[in-house]
């Protein structure tokens, strides 16, 4: 059976998801975006939001007292907000005076087919027991979760066996059948034969992979091909396997020979699209700034000659800091394997990034653990590893929008661009922690989640 059409199915089964007891409850989800009438800021109805304070990310400082305007799901206007000001009749208001608004947050490294996978057989379960549908109708729950936290855009790094399930649930978000976040999707990954989990069952045995396993250059070239013909954003390759660390170095074995990597790299870029490559050690990400490849997931160790070259070539640097710390307190105990002092190196890692200038944008490796875990605990760890708050709101709003190419319509606050907006109790600027806390969504007009000031 096409995996697509095997696939689409579960997206009919969605309204699953809206029972009692789908969601924290905590995340209260907005009644008007269900209602019949026009959602705010769509149309010609104008919405008006009040701003306490706005970080626009356009601006060298927040505005204090602002208005925003927005008609059409996309921001008319920025400017002052009086004690004078009387909304038109036929006009929305909401009154966030006691808040910070902030433009939508972008996650450039999820995985919303996965359920958390660091513990003990969980990545086996979803593989072996879940069925494609299933893990599916989860997704449409993920993506929920994540416009509730204050995502308003994901870039999500493949879906782990399931297939083409990616763009199904990007193309429901986009049809407006499901809410969720602007997705980006990269389908199944590439690999090469005997690195990527399932692994270690008999020979006679044929089990699911993660990711499309292909060998050698033709073949690669013909399965970049293939995923973008099923609907695939960007490609992802896995650089490295078989981690380990020694002498403050985290080291690896590089997947793909260079011609395979350079055959994978020019097809993708030949066709317009764009590459990720997860790589962890020195050589695997030595072998993938090499290769030109766009971004850099996670480089838990960069060479100083790999950042140089990334920083003359522009090559984007996506560290998922908070998905290492998780796995590190669940094996405590019997220790994360290859992994000892691993954490430390990738922290300093960053820190040596951040001042040779690397670009850096904001990713979580939300999936890699459970999506009722808040993906915003990565700011603190940013600014804990020496960025400034502004820094970290920076690599989740203007930054995250140039790596995905979306700088002109989204990543600030300003007139033109969608009205993707948050906004938070609290200043994210002295604590970055307040990002954890996001109590208003709007994505391109539409209220997702609000206290219910307004109208």
């Amino acid at each position: 059976m096409n995996p697509r059409h095997f696939v689409n199915i579960s997206i009919l089964l969605f309204a699953l998801l809206f029972l009692p007891g789908s969601r924290p409850a905590t995340h209260a989800f907005a009644a008007q975006v269900f209602s019949t009438g026009a959602a705010a800021g769509k149309g010609d109805r104008v919405t008006s939001i009040h701003c306490g304070t706005l970080i626009d990310e356009k601006s060298e400082a927040p505005r204090h007292d602002a208005l925003i305007e927005i008609a059409g799901g996309k921001i008319r206007s920025v400017t002052g907000f009086s004690a004078a000001f009387s909304k038109p009749a036929d006009a929305a208001f909401i009154d966030l005076g006691h808040e910070t608004c902030l433009p939508g947050l972008i996650d450039t490294h999820t995985h919303v087919l996965l359920q958390g996978d660091q513990r003990r057989g969980q990545y086996e379960e979803q593989i072996l027991k879940w069925s494609i549908p299933y893990r599916t109708i989860r997704a449409t729950q993920a993506v929920r979760w994540a416009l509730e936290y204050g995502f308003t855009t994901i870039r999500d790094l493949e879906t782990e066996g399931a297939y083409y399930a990616d763009v199904a649930v990007r193309d429901a978000i986009r049809q407006g059948v499901i809410p969720g976040p602007r997705m980006f999707v990269v389908t199944r990954a590439l690999d090469v034969t005997g690195a990527y989990p399932l692994l270690g069952y008999a020979p006679e045995v044929t089990v699911p992979h993660g990711v499309q396993v292909v060998d050698g250059p033709a073949e690669r070239r013909k399965a970049v091909r293939e995923q973008i013909s099923y609907g695939a954003d960007w490609i992802k390759v896995y650089a490295d396997q078989r981690v380990s660390t020694s002498d403050g170095v985290v080291h690896s074995i590089p997947t793909f020979t260079s011609e395979e990597f350079a055959a994978i790299v020019d097809e993708t870029h030949r066709e317009g699209h764009k590459v990720a490559a997860h790589a962890m050690g020195l050589e695997g990400v030595h072998s993938a700034v090499e290769a030109d490849v766009d971004s850099v997931e996670h480089g838990a160790y960069i060479a100083d000659d790999d950042l140089k070259t990334m920083v003359s070539r522009g090559t984007w640097y996506v560290p998922t800091l908070h998905i290492f710390i998780y796995a590190d307190e669940l094996h405590t105990a019997e220790g994360f394997p290859g992994w000892k002092g691993g954490t430390e190196i990738h922290a300093e890692t960053f820190r040596r990034a951040l001042k040779a200038g690397v670009k850096i944008a904001f990713g979580t490796d939300a999936g890699g653990f459970e999506w009722t875990v808040n993906p915003a605990k990565e700011f603190p760890l940013m600014v804990q590893y020496g960025m400034t708050p502004a820094q970290a709101v920076h690599s989740a709003t203007v930054s995250a929008a140039e790596l995905l190419q979306m700088q002109d319509e989204i990543g600030s606050i300003e007139p033109g661009k969608f009205a993707d907006l948050v906004a938070v109790p609290g200043n994210p600027l002295g604590d970055v922690g307040a990002l954890e806390h996001v109590d208003f969504v709007m994505k391109e007009g539409v209220v997702y989640k609000s206290k219910g000031r307004g109208e």
